[in-house]
């Protein structure tokens, strides 16, 4: 496993999204974002991680950044989520 290191560059990938479009990391290349990676969707531990994202929405859009959540669901699993949930980010599926 690759360390990660702050201002290091990552290289560009594409995954299907929530959104209405794949989304690619270059296309947000200059922007604030958060890629937060959890195992599977509809689980306690997932479900409040990504609560505990929206509930702080507000704090993360004063600062001009976007969320994504990652993890191996389908989108149309992850669709699901998103709307029980409320999440106000998009969900990517890898």
């Amino acid at each position: 496993m690759s360390r990660v290191i702050i201002d290091q560059v990552v290289p560009d990938f594409e995954l299907p999204s929530t959104g209405e479009e794949n989304f690619q990391l270059s296309a947000h290349r200059g922007h604030n974002i958060i890629l937060y990676f959890y195992p599977k969707d509809n689980t306690p531990g997932c479900t409040q991680e990504g609560q505990d994202f929206s509930d702080n929405i507000a704090f993360f859009n004063q600062h001009e950044t976007d969320i994504f959540g990652i993890s191996r669901d389908s989108v149309k699993v992850h669709q699901g989520f998103k709307q029980k949930h409320g999440f106000p980010f998009e969900l990517l599926s890898d």
